[in-house]
Parts: structure tokens; C-alpha cells; sequence
């Protein structure tokens, strides 16, 4: 058994589609238009794939009606999306040209105490993403 992908509503599509093929290499499907609801959709995907082929995807979704409540970095719930990077050298970079680019560092790039070389930035619309090497 295996996750067959996360979803992540957003109040900007577009932005979001773009914000995960720009820093973490997604590759979006074709998109998806329930004009009844109004529900966009994108799934993205990301790497090669383990050993029988699966890749990990996250579905982006927005529709009309949202509601946008505070997204605090401290609560119960879903709490980050994990990228692997492979290095401690490219957490460094992608870490950096986050920062560059105006996005806030929460912590690292540092080694936690359980052992990962990771940061953690609040990257597109408030979410957490922890890059770990």
C-alpha cells in the first residue's frame, strides 16, 4: 500500500502550478475544469519514481467559496510537504534562492536532531516545505 497523492487547496492556481515546477521540478498534468462547481484542478508530479514506477504527486485545487483562514506554523493538522534533495549542498542553494526571492526561512538549513539536513521555509501562500538533503 502507498500514498497515491496529497491535495492542497489554493486561492491562486496558476501561481502555485508555478511556484512547484519552479523550485521543485513538478511536471503538471493538463489540468482539469468542473464548470458545474467551478473546481480547477492541476496534479503534479514530481521525480521518477520508486521501483514499480510510482511517483509522488500533489493535486493543486482552487474553486470559488474558499475560505482563507490563518495558517499558523503551530497547529494540529497537516503541517509541511517534504522534498529530498540528495545533498546538503543543494538544500543550501534552493534554500538560498528562496530566500532571494522573497520567501521566509523558518529555520536552517541545520542538522535537527534526529539526523536530517533540512530547512524549512513558508513558501507559496503560507505552506511549510522542509527541504531535506
Amino acid at each position: 500500500m502507498r500514498i497515491e497523492h496529497a491535495a492542497l487547496y489554493v486561492n491562486d492556481l496558476e501561481g502555485a502550478r508555478a511556484f512547484f515546477e519552479t523550485y521543485f521540478g513538478a511536471v503538471p498534468n493538463d489540468g482539469y475544469h468542473n464548470p458545474k462547481t467551478g473546481l480547477r484542478t492541476y496534479f503534479l508530479t514530481f521525480g521518477e519514481g520508486d521501483a514499480e514506477g510510482a511517483a509522488a504527486r500533489l493535486e493543486i485545487m482552487t474553486r470559488p467559496g474558499l475560505e482563507d483562514l490563518e495558517k499558523s506554523t503551530m497547529r494540529t493538522g497537516w503541517t509541511h510537504l517534504a522534498f529530498s534533495l540528495g545533498s546538503k549542498s543543494a538544500v543550501d542553494e534552493l534554500t538560498a534562492r528562496l530566500k532571494a526571492d522573497g520567501y521566509e526561512v523558518l529555520s536552517g538549513p541545520r542538522t535537527t536532531g534526529d539526523g536530517y539536513y533540512e530547512s524549512s521555509v513558508l513558501g507559496f501562500e503560507g505552506v511549510n516545505i522542509e527541504i531535506i538533503a
